[in-house]
């Protein structure tokens, strides 16, 4: 009787509680948004942001440091009496300070796509509803972005400061352009070279030495020979060489249609033909460093 009790007890207490999954019936975002969620994540993680308080340190610092170093020059012009412009152009400033932004690139483009490889994350992202030519987009427009805002601040502080100066607003607005124009091509080059680099290892640490060695030994190298050729009477070769490093070809390009001062020997720049032969370089790098990422990135199990 005890053992008739129990077990009527014990089904009286029993629960069956249906816990099957339910289809989802809620909005669904697809590609863009994903492509645009990795390209803000990507973005952020340039300036540390939404990272540990150590990311933040270099690329805010290396940001301070080119946001200073336009600030000077404002104060330096409007303090020098009779001053009418500001001692530097808006498409030189970016060239002064290459070693600035070099550093910047070096250390962020390993840090947007070797981490993804290093921890075998790339098929997570292809889990997504995103393809390999989202993921490859997302990340080379985030980091032509961060470069942008890195060269960009600089002239906008230039062009702020020169207007409260009372400079003339035609000439400066004209300038500024110019050199926005200039950041922006220089932006877009130096973010396929980076990733290209940094997106051939996995080991972070190998990404920074390689794109460091793409931009220091080629400028240097080329500066050397210029320098050569411009003391041995070779001027006519000077122009061609700065096809051979991605800061003298941007130097190159601003020179031949954007009314820049060229940085090569004796400043002796390509004049518009030359610089259609430059701008084509230009072009055909930035195309082949995307044609390389999108080959990187063809298997999905990195």
């Amino acid at each position: 009787m005890s053992t008739e009790t129990g077990a009527a007890t014990g089904s009286e207490t029993s629960r069956i509680h249906n816990i099957g999954y339910r289809a989802y019936d809620g909005p669904r975002l697809g590609r863009a948004y994903a492509r645009r969620s990795l390209y803000s994540q990507s973005l952020r993680g340039s300036f540390g942001l939404g990272r540990s308080a150590k990311s933040k340190v270099l690329p805010m610092l290396l940001f301070g440091v080119m946001c200073l170093v336009a600030a000077i020059l404002v104060a330096v012009a409007i303090a020098t009496p009779n001053s009418t412009k500001l001692p530097i152009k808006y498409t030189s400033f970016a060239i002064y300070l290459q070693a600035v932004i070099g550093l910047f690139l070096a250390a962020q483009a390993p840090q947007s796509v070797s981490r993804d490889l290093r921890f075998k994350s790339v098929p997570l992202y292809f889990s997504r509803p995103i393809e390999r030519a989202d993921y490859v987009l997302a990340k080379f427009a985030a980091m032509v972005s961060a470069l942008l805002v890195i060269t960009g601040a600089p002239l906008v502080i230039l062009y702020v400061g020169a207007l409260l100066g009372k400079f003339d607003f035609a000439d400066q607005t004209k300038w500024f352009a110019q050199g926005m124009v200039s950041v922006a091509l220089l932006s877009v080059l130096f973010a396929g070279l980076g990733l290209v680099m940094a997106a051939l290892t996995p080991r972070r640490g190998f990404g920074v030495a390689a794109v460091i060695a793409v931009l220091t030994i080629t400028y240097g190298a080329v500066s050397t020979i210029q320098g050569i050729a411009w003391s041995t009477g070779s001027t006519g070769a000077v122009p061609w060489l700065g096809l051979f490093s991605p800061i003298t070809l941007v130097d190159g390009v601003q020179t031949a249609f954007l009314g820049a001062t060229s940085a090569f020997p004796g400043g002796e720049g390509p004049g518009a033909g030359a610089g259609v032969v430059y701008l084509i370089a230009v072009l055909a790098l930035v195309a082949g460093s995307y044609a390389v990422l999108m080959r990187r990135y063809r298997r999905v199990g990195l």
